[in-house]
């Protein structure tokens, strides 16, 4: 039996990224930003339904949709409820597999025969199965009842297992597992025993979690004394497990329910448990997964929930479960920066007026050595939630002239005969390139050559980070690049090639290093620049201003735009773009920094593995730029849509 539903009939622009097999979809670790808890609520009707809540912090939760079930259990099971949700990330990064207890237990507790597998890629539409054992399977005739279903992704059999308890007969309850098929609808095989205590004693409500190689089998076991025990292994399906004898419930009620998640940037793990005669739940905590501290003082939640898991989720998958189902009061307040999931560096951005939206084209970062080799964009209405509209350029497969490092790009939109052309320059193999579209999120073709490929006669450094401005006054429009200088040139009417008489070298002081950026505002040219090494925790903006777009340059005496902020843990901000909202003296400034909270622990790879955020500029009466004071909080949506022409 399989039912299908749509709980959320469109995409929201914070949606999850699109499938493409070249670039990453796992997020990175420092991406898990949040948590979301699915559980049922009790023994009566509705409450055996399944629920979320979420939390940013891991300690706080409040619960989803007023604590009214966000799946209806009547259409996803046989017995009408669902009992013991469990939730898992898939191996790709962005498939969700749930599976639940097919029972309610007013029908009795040696009542269900089944389980219900759910799968779903944004959290919020959910298709599923009911799988049946006894029915499914021959010689399950005496088989009484199937409890609390969870799965792990063996890497070894490269599958998902889904593991239960099953009581036969007047035996005691013990967990087996089966392999789920490709598409999570259904087992591939009949269930097999994966553990027994050495005690023979009913053993139900197992959790698995991998910690360095070793498999942690959390579980309940009717011993003299019930409660949770904790068993380990190398190998799922070996059968060779090492018991550990100590209960781990920090407390003498009645227990069940095992839970066991990591907090997010962190080494500590989450023992909780479901006290459910108390109708509460205990939270531990451990590094060791054999020692639990009580941190019951620490957790907060709107709900009592029963028996359920929680899953480390991104800030974009937090917005979209919000989007669906309201955000709860009190749910503490969402960190907008970093402005992408993910690695990123070196960003422009961009506001189209065909579209009326603003793009942001970054390097794709996270490559060993700056090795990237393919452009992405991103597209916003509000600046703050970002649509990957995927690959826009992969150098091996588009680019005949350079296969390699694919950094720093910049774009500019131009209208010509009528119609909006978008000339994106980048940087590959220490070449500069050019690419034309008719929209700003492509399909952009390149131009067949290198549009700019040796130094400057008699300078050195690599011919790297363009820079595209037009002239608000003449229209014209000029590129600008280098690294260890600034050079600068008028573009030619066709946008691909440059006047070569107009060449001139800008280079402002000692301070430059690379990564220009030029803006006009209220009759000034503002060039901007970073200094230091990207690798350098001390890679920061500084600025010069002009009266033309090829200077010459004037520098302010105290000329810092924007640097670490190291009481925040903030390193590395540079390479920046800037963004004014059109028809407003409003300006934001986007930049990449170390990320956080690992980057300034890894040495050179700091400087490879960054990430883009976004902040406010400002300047003062005079037109000079105040420095900018980088915030993990970022900026705040913007309301207006007014489009530009």
């Amino acid at each position: 039996m399989k039912n299908t539903f749509t709980a959320f009939a469109f995409l929201v622009a914070f949606a999850l990224p699109k499938a493409n097999a070249q670039a990453p979809v796992t997020p990175a670790k420092k991406d898990y930003t949040a948590y979301l808890f699915t559980y049922f609520t009790g023994n009566d009707g509705a409450e055996e339904s399944i629920r979320f809540a979420v939390s940013t912090d891991g300690y706080d939760y409040k619960a989803l949709n007023g604590n009214v079930p966000v799946l209806d259990s009547k259409k996803i099971s046989s017995t009408g409820g669902v009992r013991d949700p469990h939730i898992l990330r898939g191996q790709d990064g962005k498939t969700f597999y749930m599976v639940a207890t097919d029972m309610t237990s007013a029908k009795g507790w040696d009542s269900n025969r089944a389980m219900v597998l759910l799968k779903s890629t944004d959290l919020v539409n959910w298709s599923s199965t009911i799988v049946n054992i006894q029915k499914q399977y021959p010689n399950n005739e005496n088989l009484k009842r199937v409890w609390a279903p969870q799965t792990i992704y063996d890497a070894v059999a490269g599958k998902y297992m889904i593991y239960f308890s099953l009581q036969y007969g007047n035996d005691p309850d013990k967990i087996y597992y089966a392999y789920a098929n490709k598409d999570f609808t259904g087992l591939e095989a009949a269930p097999k025993l994966l553990f027994v205590p050495k005690s023979g004693k009913a053993c139900i409500d197992g959790d698995i979690i991998i910690k360095d190689g070793v498999y942690h089998l959390f579980y309940k076991t009717e011993t003299e004394h019930a409660g949770i025990k904790v068993a380990t292994t190398k190998n799922l399906t070996s059968g060779n497990w090492i018991e550990n004898d100590n209960y781990l419930q920090q407390t003498p009620e009645s227990v069940e329910g095992a839970g066991v998640f990591k907090l997010n940037n962190s080494d500590e793990y989450i023992l909780m448990y479901d006290v459910y005669k108390k109708g509460k739940y205990q939270f531990t905590k451990s590094k060791d997964l054999e020692h639990f501290t009580v941190i019951d003082s620490d957790v907060k939640m709107d709900f009592k929930p029963r028996h359920g898991t929680v899953m480390p989720i991104t800030r974009g998958e937090l917005k979209a479960l919000l989007a669906k189902w309201g955000t709860p009061k009190g749910l503490s307040s969402i960190q907008n920066n970093p402005a992408l999931e993910g690695f990123y560096a070196d960003p422009e951005i961009l506001y189209s007026n065909k579209t009326g939206k603003y793009y942001l084209y970054p390097t794709s970062d996270g490559f060993d050595g700056w090795s990237g080799y393919y452009f992405k964009t991103f597209s916003s209405d509000n600046l703050v939630d970002w649509k990957d509209e995927g690959i826009i350029i992969d150098l091996k497969k588009d680019v005949t002239w350079a296969t390699r490092n694919a950094w720093a790009p910049t774009i500019v939109e131009k209208k010509i005969k009528g119609k909006y052309k978008y000339f994106y320059y980048f940087t590959a193999a220490q070449k500069i390139g050019v690419a034309v579209a008719d929209d700003p999120a492509g399909p952009f073709k390149d131009s067949g050559k290198a549009l700019l490929s040796a130094n400057p006669e008699g300078l050195g450094g690599q011919v790297i980070d363009p820079d595209v401005f037009t002239d608000p006054k003449t229209g014209k429009s000029y590129l600008y690049w280098g690294n260890g200088y600034m050079a600068a040139a008028e573009l030619n009417d066709d946008m691909i090639s440059i006047k070569e008489s107009t060449l001139k070298i800008l280079t402002p002081n000692d301070s430059f290093r690379e990564g220009t950026e030029v803006f006009f505002r209220d009759g000034k040219y503002y060039f901007l620049w970073s200094e230091d090494d990207t690798r350098s925790e001390n890679y920061r903006v500084r600025y010069a201003t002009a009266t033309s777009p090829l200077g010459p340059l004037t520098i302010a005496k105290d000329n810092l735009v924007i640097a670490k902020y190291t009481a925040k843990g903030i390193y590395g901000t540079g390479h920046n773009s800037v963004i004014q909202v059109p028809g407003k003296d409003e300006w934001y400034i986007v930049y990449h920094r170390f990320s956080i909270p690992d980057g300034i622990t890894m040495g050179d790879a700091a400087g490879y593995n960054r990430e883009v955020c976004i902040d406010k500029l400002q300047f003062d009466d005079k037109g000079s730029i105040i420095t900018v004071k980088p915030t993990l909080e970022g900026i705040q949506p913007l309301t207006s849509k007014k489009r530009y022409f």
